[in-house]
């Protein structure tokens, strides 16, 4: 290759290097514009993002002593309501045991009445009852006695037939 043609080559070479400068300088230019409009948004959106960052902050910790003073408060609760089943517990127990008891001094109470119920019967049936069917069937043969002395005369045939069928 000729000189000329190593100039004219290197002219060219130079040439495009010097676009693609002025190129990459329009860039950086249009990227500090952008970079500075990026910026200006960022800090006018910083303070908000602050106070939300601060208010959700306060909330949090609101919440925090909300939810502490809620649990300390169903803890309590639980505890209470523990002891209280306790008692109500032991209470039935008790209650449960004083039943049986007095149950168990009723069915007593009820066997002896009854025995002595059976006793007063039997005692009515054999000292009144059977005196008083004693005297009744003494009463009835007197009566039957007097009867057939009164009338003194045999029944007839007729009538004891009549009797008879009667008893049949």
């Amino acid at each position: 290759m000729n000189q000329d043609s190593v100039i004219i080559l290197l002219t060219i070479f130079v040439g495009l290097v010097a676009v693609s400068q002025v190129a990459q300088m329009i860039a950086l230019v249009m990227l500090q514009k952008r970079a500075k409009a990026l910026q200006r948004q960022i800090s006018e959106f910083a303070p908000k993002a602050e106070s939300l960052m601060a208010s959700a902050k306060e909330a949090l910790e609101h919440s925090k002593k909300q939810i502490a003073e809620v649990t300390a408060k169903a803890n309590d609760i639980l505890d209470i309501t523990r002891a209280q089943l306790g008692m109500v517990d032991s209470l039935m127990t008790d209650v449960t045991a004083r039943a049986k008891v007095q149950f168990d001094r009723i069915e007593l109470v009820m066997d002896d009445s009854l025995a002595r119920v059976s006793e007063t019967v039997a005692l009515l049936h054999n000292g009144v009852m059977k005196p008083l069917k004693e005297i009744n069937g003494i009463s009835a043969g007197v009566r039957a006695a007097i009867a057939h002395l009164l009338r003194g005369r045999r029944p007839s045939v007729a009538q004891a037939t009549q009797d008879e069928e009667m008893f049949i």
